[in-house]
């Protein structure tokens, strides 16, 4: 990306880069007929739904609002799960939704009135566990012991699921089509009987499906084999995969201080900003620059926040940095603008698009007001 004179920070999504995502996702509907969802956890950036949804078939969202932003800006299909849906909000969710995926069948059982009362038709699904997963950190894996999301099949066998359309179920995390062809005989051996009578399954997210390495194929197969096999319409809710590799976070160094070795103070806060560096954690990658040390000259970069450990990493340059120098961090569509907060006043980044024409639209920038109004 070129330097420009927009003030940072701002996230920028490259227009050219999502459509090309969107290409692929739309590549594995045409070749299997399945529905592919934008799974709004991980993006909600509406200005770009009306791009989205010239391709995908609607949205997923984990609760009242999601499902709102989902329903109003992008139409279309509106899904939603939630481990333990709040009495207050279901009415209204009631009134969006197309599709409801409840953890428990005690669950679906307490709302079900509610649910055939709707003055229009509204499919309800059980989310599954498979007990069964190969996402290493607990954090992100739903299928560890003791997690709380779906139904183990203890808690299914002998429940009354008539009036159930469909089974969820989720348990993947950036991960490629071998986990999925992997872990469809889990599903199958635990929950095979109650396949054979549903409309559709939801093989959820974690479909890492965009990424350069990723084995399209196995996936066709995989969707053929379970829709021809119980005779379902397939749906899958990638968030992710949708804006992998699309997003950038535009930072500009504040101060370059010395203590040990040269420290870059960013605009741009890994607390605030990009909550995921620390969570994870990850190392996200700027452009044009290295591992520590693999370039002429190293810094550790860090944010404008009061805490100790507000720190990105640590990246070699080919040049000196200056102030007024800008970092540019890579793959930050998702999982930011949804996760950001304003610790300490902080700021939030604006947020833009860069459109294939070559112009760059601000279309929202944030100020006190954005930070006071979410107190008291």
């Amino acid at each position: 990306m070129e330097k420009t004179a927009v003030q940072t920070p701002y996230y920028v999504v490259e227009e050219k880069l999502l459509k090309e995502n969107l290409e692929k996702l739309k590549y594995v509907i045409d070749k299997t007929g399945c529905k592919i969802l934008l799974a709004q956890k991980a993006f909600s950036m509406f200005s770009v739904y009306p791009t989205i949804a010239q391709y995908l078939d609607g949205t997923t969202a984990s609760s009242l609002f999601e499902a709102k932003l989902g329903k109003e800006k992008f139409g279309k299909e509106t899904h939603i799960f939630n481990p333990a849906y709040d009495p207050r909000d279901f009415e209204e969710i009631v009134s969006l939704a197309d599709h409801i995926v409840f953890n428990s069948v005690e669950q679906w059982q307490r709302f079900r009135f509610q649910v055939e009362k709707a003055d229009h038709p509204v499919q309800c699904g059980i989310r599954l566990n498979p007990e069964y997963a190969e996402v290493e950190t607990d954090l992100y894996n739903p299928c560890f012991t003791g997690s709380r999301l779906g139904t183990t099949l203890a808690n299914l066998e002998g429940k009354d699921v008539s009036g159930i359309d469909g089974f969820h179920f989720h348990t993947m995390c950036e991960q490629n089509s071998d986990v999925l062809k992997r872990t469809i005989p889990h599903i199958e051996e635990k929950f095979g009987k109650y396949l054979k009578e549903a409309k559709w399954i939801n093989l959820g997210g974690g479909h890492h499906i965009t990424r350069q390495d990723y084995d399209m194929e196995t996936l066709i197969q995989c969707i053929l084999y379970l829709k021809e096999k119980y005779q379902v319409q397939i749906y899958l809710e990638p968030g992710e995969a949708v804006v992998l590799n699309t997003g950038f976070l535009v930072s500009t160094v504040l101060d370059i201080t010395q203590n040990g070795l040269d420290i870059a103070i960013l605009d741009t806060s890994a607390a605030c900003h990009m909550p995921d560096v620390l969570e994870m954690p990850y190392r996200p990658e700027i452009i044009g620059a290295g591992k520590p040390e693999e370039k002429k000259y190293t810094y550790r970069l860090g944010g404008p926040t009061c805490l100790a450990g507000d720190v990105i990493g640590d990246y070699s340059f080919d040049k000196p940095l200056e102030i007024g120098s800008q970092v540019v961090f890579c793959d930050m569509a998702h999982y930011s603008m949804v996760k950001n907060n304003t610790f300490n006043g902080i700021n939030l980044p604006s947020i833009a698009i860069h459109h294939t024409s070559g112009e760059l639209e601000i279309v929202r920038r944030f100020r006190y007001t954005d930070f006071m109004m979410r107190l008291s």
